[in-house]
């Protein structure tokens, strides 16, 4: 049987993305399947003319967007910067000044992503790759993403995107650890390297290149970590997180 360790840490908050780099929701529970928190980037906006899942790298404007999920409907509808409510493709390129296609991944699709080669130049070089296939995320080796209170420090949780937060403990130690949370559990496989994403503004958020500086210079360009589910189940607020094994 295996061993169960206390590791002092609970979780205090929850969140997921419905949308691939806009706003997320606060949860109080979460169910937990097989490709991470249900739901969680489940939907992207996609360019219709390159392929490409945008994101917030390319498109900072993605940020200020907030989506509004309904269970009676087959995709979320999306609140603009101005207000605006919409799921209309027309609409939504508009916004952007692109062609864009609001929609889940096909059977077996794996997204296509980008990312410029140096953030501080991004009329430069961009390079792509392909994620996992079912989901939006733009990662195979992160199903679900935690960091602690005290990594984040003064920072607003939104700039980093986390699914869960931790209170108590160094969420570093759980690197190559297998953990419960509820009846999840969890591989936990890296620590995440941070890109310019977090210095976006938000609603609420200026703009802050200080943040990668910071985080560069204090976590050599890492915080937060990512796990892989290993077996699913349901995760709360409150809930205490184990070592296994």
């Amino acid at each position: 049987m295996a061993v169960v360790e206390s590791t002092g840490t609970r979780v205090a908050q929850l969140w997921r993305y419905p949308v691939k780099s806009m706003a997320g929701e606060r949860l109080e529970q979460a169910r937990v399947g097989e490709l991470g928190i249900e739901g969680d980037r489940g939907f992207g906006l996609v360019d219709r003319d390159t392929g490409i899942v945008l994101t917030a790298r390319r498109v900072p404007e993605l940020l200020l967007a907030r989506p509004l999920l309904d269970g009676g409907r087959d995709r979320p509808r999306i609140e603009l910067p101005d207000g605006t409510v919409t799921d209309s493709d027309d609409v939504l390129s508009s916004w952007l000044g692109r062609r864009v296609e609001l929609r889940r991944p096909r059977p077996g699709e794996r997204g296509r992503y980008e990312v410029a080669r140096n953030d501080d130049r991004p009329d430069g070089e961009w390079v792509g790759w392909e994620g996992p296939a079912g989901v939006f995320h733009d990662s195979a080796r992160v199903q679900l993403s935690l960091t602690s209170e005290a990594a984040l420090g003064g920072w607003d949780v939104r700039r980093f995107r986390p699914n869960v937060v931790l209170a108590g403990g160094d969420e570093r130690d759980l690197v190559h650890r297998r953990v419960r949370v509820g009846d999840v559990e969890l591989a936990v496989v890296k620590e995440i390297g941070r890109c310019v994403v977090v210095t976006r503004a938000q609603p609420g958020l200026e703009r802050d290149k200080g943040v990668l500086v910071r985080v560069h210079r204090d976590r050599g360009g890492k915080l937060g970590v990512g796990a892989l589910v290993r077996a699913t189940g349901t995760i709360a607020v409150g809930d205490a997180v184990e070592r296994v094994g």
